[in-house]
């Protein structure tokens, strides 16, 4: 049975707008697959046969099933408050005009983008990672360690927007491709996910740099909370580069 979800907003620093009317009847969820399966591996069902959105394949030749405009512009619609909520973790130490959670997926694309080549990683699927890895918060908000929210309560919250935007995106394989990606990075197993991962710090404490040389912010908490966790070369590389370009501390 398909259940009718009030665009609920489990945290987010600042209310953002409803889900147009007609939109409403294309969310499902369920609750108690949602509270029995907490995993970042548990199945996003986005069989494209399970919504009115998806546009089949006209041919029968076996194509791939893209969505249709409708469903693309919607799923394109949410995503733009990506664009304009901010990263708590700035609001909270009084960052002045923060990043939003967009700015930040982005600079961890271009970081694919540019970075050498790793043999055995993938950089185009490190792209597709970086860009997706925090959709989910269009929904649910950034959450924070600081939030007070369990890991556990966190996946939960957002592997439940990711059912969402499938379901608005009109299930097939694109937005299999997205639930894919967005699992691996939770598993953090693959060579890409660790990449993307370290990106994910790197972006964070480079603009914690930034923040510090324009704005005359302490950030070093930032610093601290990533030391010694990056998992491959290029991130334990590019964060001593990082850290060089902060003055001595005293």
């Amino acid at each position: 049975m398909r259940n009718v979800i009030l665009n609920r907003i489990f945290f987010s620093s600042k209310s953002l707008p409803l889900t147009p009317p007609h939109l409403l009847p294309f969310f499902h969820t369920s609750a108690a697959a949602s509270a029995s399966s907490p995993s970042p591996n548990r199945a996003i069902h986005c069989m494209a046969n399970d919504s009115p959105l998806s546009q089949p394949d006209p041919t029968g030749d076996g194509s791939v099933s893209v969505p249709s405009a409708s469903s693309a512009i919607d799923f394109l619609s949410l995503c733009s408050r990506l664009k304009t909520t901010p990263r708590a973790g700035w609001v909270k130490r009084e960052v002045k005009d923060p990043e939003s959670i967009a700015d930040h997926m982005y600079r961890m694309g271009l970081m694919a983008l540019v970075s050498s080549d790793i043999p055995g990683v993938n950089r185009d699927k490190c792209m597709k990672m970086a860009i997706v890895h925090d959709i989910a918060e269009a929904i649910v908000g950034d959450i924070t360690p600081t939030c007070g929210v369990s890991k556990e309560e966190k996946n939960r919250r957002e592997s439940e927007a990711h059912e969402h935007m499938c379901k608005l995106l009109g299930g097939g394989e694109r937005a299999e491709e997205i639930a894919e990606l967005w699992r691996e990075y939770e598993a953090n197993e693959s060579p890409e996910a660790k990449v993307v991962k370290d990106f994910d710090k790197l972006e964070m404490i480079l603009q914690a740099l930034e923040y510090e040389q324009e704005q005359g912010k302490d950030l070093d908490e930032f610093f601290q909370s990533t030391a010694g966790k990056f998992q491959t070369d290029i991130g334990k590389a590019w964060a001593l580069e990082i850290a060089s370009r902060r003055p001595k501390r005293q």
